[in-house]
């Protein structure tokens, strides 16, 4: 009984310690660093974020500004900023709140980022084998040997949805012209 009972506590211990932390990425997917060069056109949004991962859910505030020579992006929660990134193409620099979850991170925020917004055909230039980009407009799919690992959704003008399967979490994005015009371009 005593063996029961120590293997039930050592069981008890091991999920604890698995519920503590994030999951392992069920695939690594491949980084973009895309040139900012590549965005073909400007871009000045404020975005709202709604991140979800399990049971968990964020509601944080973004405003982005892209040119050829640089990406911008400020992400505050209430108030708070939570991180400030700046790619100019060759380094990411970042700031991070020290409220700020570790899995939240600059490369992977960036990332997504391109992913929604840079051309198909500039992502597809970087992947490394085995990865395919399919978008038909509505939808962009990034899989690894056919299977969908990372799947943008165009709801409306201004409104995306990222499912992020090898992580394992959604974000929708709203988004608005800083200049105050109704319509957004992503």
């Amino acid at each position: 009984m005593d063996l029961l009972r120590t293997l039930l506590l050592f069981g008890l211990l091991v999920l604890t310690a698995c519920a503590s932390r994030p999951p392992a990425p069920a695939v690594a997917l491949p980084p973009l660093h895309l040139p900012p060069s590549a965005l073909p056109q400007p871009l000045a949004l404020q975005q709202r974020l709604e991140f979800h991962f399990g049971r968990q859910a964020r509601t944080l505030d973004a405003l982005l500004e892209a040119d050829a020579g640089e990406v911008r992006l400020l992400v505050q929660a209430l108030g708070q900023t939570g991180v400030r990134l700046r790619w100019d193409g060759n380094t990411l620099q970042q700031q991070r709140a020290p409220w700020l979850p570790p899995a939240v991170r600059a490369e992977r925020v960036l990332d997504d980022l391109q992913f929604a917004l840079w051309p198909a055909a500039s992502i597809r230039a970087v992947l490394p084998a085995g990865w395919t980009l399919e978008d038909d407009g509505q939808q962009r799919r990034l899989s690894h040997d056919g299977q969908a690992w990372l799947v943008l959704t165009r709801i409306d003008a201004g409104h995306l949805q990222l499912d992020n399967r090898a992580e394992g979490y959604q974000l929708q994005v709203t988004s608005m012209p800083l200049d105050g015009d109704a319509e957004a371009q992503p």
